[in-house]
């Protein structure tokens, strides 16, 4: 299934209005007719993939399960891994995870019982309402079957700031996303909560250089097998001037597959000249797709703005919902005829994402080094920069294990922040809008790569030394072409890639959290996800005196656009919901 809705019935006719908001919603998001199912106390609705894909509900008897996302059991896809895993679950046991990989929502109903989990990091979101009411995977779906809601104040300002709300926190007061930690069960009485351990690696391995690469490219290439087995070359994968994509494509070229390679950008782009000439040098074509370059009408705007609203669910990361159509077009592409889409998201398990020295630190610290993206004349006396980065940190001391967000954690652990903080939150959120029209690979975020890859010590990691080793033990004629940062991937890093991640290391953190302060100071900001912001276009869809989110933001101050189309589409969210929102 592409999606999931959940509806208590504690009485006969009690879930029939949030039945049918979810059903009117779904369709809206492009899907067809839903199937039906049902447990003591619930009604079910599961909606299969838009574009197509493995199957996504298996049946025996009363029992069932039915997946939202892209699951693998035993390194099958589709009705094989679902009669399998249907087979030996027994929830809410914790499942056995060397044999499941993926990012989904699983719902098993068995011996009378029903259950969900979702993939390790929670990747793939279930929002799941306050009073247990509810559970979905379209956010509008649990909106629209609410009788009201209120913007919770700290995720609000987390999407506005950090692109999106980090941990189980959502924009709304009323909905929060299920912990990674949460298997749910649900009764004639409600939701019950089963915690479900999910550890991760802390210690260095100490194996040779040789047998690290090759356990990490074991790891890989059973993730991407798996794939491959059941798409063949129906797989599309991006290549761009870095390094992910790359390392991706070699693993599906690897595993046996010839996928069909894309590339995005503008026409003085570097990710568009590198991946052009090594497609030319490696004798495979590689389709150019430039997304800002249809033309389109202001008068047909509001309309495009509209369908994107609905397609990527109100909120996508970046906010992006003020485009051309070029994002959702580039999006169909990937998944046309129900072929596998990939990508090289999460890549940086391999590298320093943080950029902090080799010691421990709390995580108050980690907070105010990576979460301190605003200034403070942007917002109004609503938004206390002290308080909202003590939640962060407290978000980030929970997923660390810290006692507080003052207990140092270890270096090692630090690392565990980017799969359980950072990827959970931003690519757990492109996968489960993504995952809506077919199957989606996102083989750095499978658990068992990630697990590998936390055995890493830092210094190994640095300035993509140890990548640029996988890569080329994998496919060393594709890590032979340049890249974007001036070196190829067969030979050491440049000085100048080295130097850069050094002064960023180097820089106390006291400064680091001042860094997008300092910045705004020196003039206008942007980001590459543009949109078509102009008041020409924008005085169509959104009100120019933002009355919903002026609560919020001081809007006339707001000199980086990025920023300013996340309010934008916070305020077009706002008019959708009308008098259903409480302020």
């Amino acid at each position: 299934m592409a999606g999931l809705f959940l509806a208590h019935r504690p009485t006969a006719d009690a879930a029939a209005e949030p039945l049918a908001a979810a059903r009117a919603q779904f369709t809206r998001h492009g899907f067809g007719a839903p199937r039906a199912l049902a447990a003591p106390g619930w009604d079910i609705l599961a909606w299969e993939s838009i574009a197509g894909g493995p199957e996504s509900l298996w049946r025996e008897g009363e029992d069932f399960i039915a997946v939202a996302g892209t699951l693998v059991y035993d390194g099958r896809m589709g009705g094989p891994a679902l009669s399998a895993l249907l087979r030996d679950s027994d929830l809410p046991r914790t499942p056995d995870w060397s044999r499941i990989g993926g990012q989904f929502v699983a719902l098993v109903k068995k011996h009378g019982r029903l259950f969900a989990f979702t993939d390790y990091f929670g990747a793939f979101q279930l929002f799941v309402d306050r009073e247990h009411r509810l559970c979905s995977t379209s956010l509008l779906a649990a909106l629209c079957a609410l009788p009201s809601v209120a913007f919770d104040t700290q995720g609000l300002y987390e999407f506005a700031f950090n692109v999106v709300p980090i941990g189980d926190d959502t924009v709304f007061r009323e909905l929060r996303t299920l912990n990674p930690g949460e298997i749910a069960e649900f009764t004639p009485a409600g939701i019950t909560l089963h915690a479900t351990p999910k550890p991760l690696p802390d210690t260095a391995a100490e194996a040779s250089i040789d047998r690290q690469i090759a356990a990490h490219r074991d790891r890989l290439m059973a993730v991407v097998e798996a794939h491959v087995r059941h798409f063949g070359n129906h797989v599309h994968c991006p290549l761009s001037g870095g390094i992910d994509s790359r390392l991706l494509l070699a693993a599906l070229r690897a595993a046996g597959s010839t996928p069909h390679v894309y590339v995005y950008g503008p026409p003085d782009s570097g990710d568009v000249a590198v991946a052009r000439a090594i497609g030319r040098a490696e004798g495979f074509s590689v389709e150019w797709i430039d997304k800002q370059q249809a033309p389109l009408d202001a008068d047909a705007f509001a309309e495009r703005t509209r369908r994107n609203f609905h397609e990527f669910d109100a909120l996508p990361t970046y906010g992006n919902i003020f485009d051309n159509g070029g994002n959702a077009a580039a999006r169909d592409a990937r998944h046309a005829g129900g072929g596998l889409a990939t990508s090289g998201g999460c890549g940086e398990i391999y590298r320093d994402f943080f950029y902090l020295s080799d010691r421990p630190r709390d995580a108050a610290a980690v907070a105010g080094t990576f979460f301190a993206r605003f200034t403070r004349g942007d917002a109004t006396p609503l938004f206390d920069p002290k308080r909202f980065l003590d939640r962060i940190a407290g978000k980030i001391a929970l997923a660390a294990e810290a006692d507080t967000i003052r207990t140092p954690i270890a270096r090692l652990r630090i690392e565990h922040l980017y799969p359980r903080v950072r990827c959970r939150a931003l690519f757990g959120r492109e996968i489960s809008i993504e995952a809506r029209y077919g199957a989606y690979m996102m083989p750095f975020l499978d658990h068992a790569v990630v697990a590998e890859a936390m055995t890493l010590p830092i210094g190994m990691k640095r300035a993509g030394r140890f990548e640029s080793a996988l890569l080329s033990a994998i496919d060393p004629a594709l890590a032979r072409h340049m890249s974007a940062y001036g070196h190829s991937f067969d030979v050491p890093p440049g000085r100048a890639h080295r130097l850069g991640e050094w002064s960023s290391r180097i820089r106390p953190t006291w400064l680091r959290a001042r860094s997008y302060a300092i910045r705004r100071r020196l003039g206008p900001m942007g980001d590459e996800h543009g949109g078509l912001l102009t008041p020409d276009y924008m005085a169509r869809v959104v009100d120019p005196d933002f009355p919903a989110m002026r609560r919020y933001f001081r809007m006339e101050n707001i000199t980086d656009s990025g920023l300013w189309r996340r309010i934008a589409c916070l305020e077009y969210l706002a008019q959708h919901l009308g008098s259903r929102l409480r302020h």
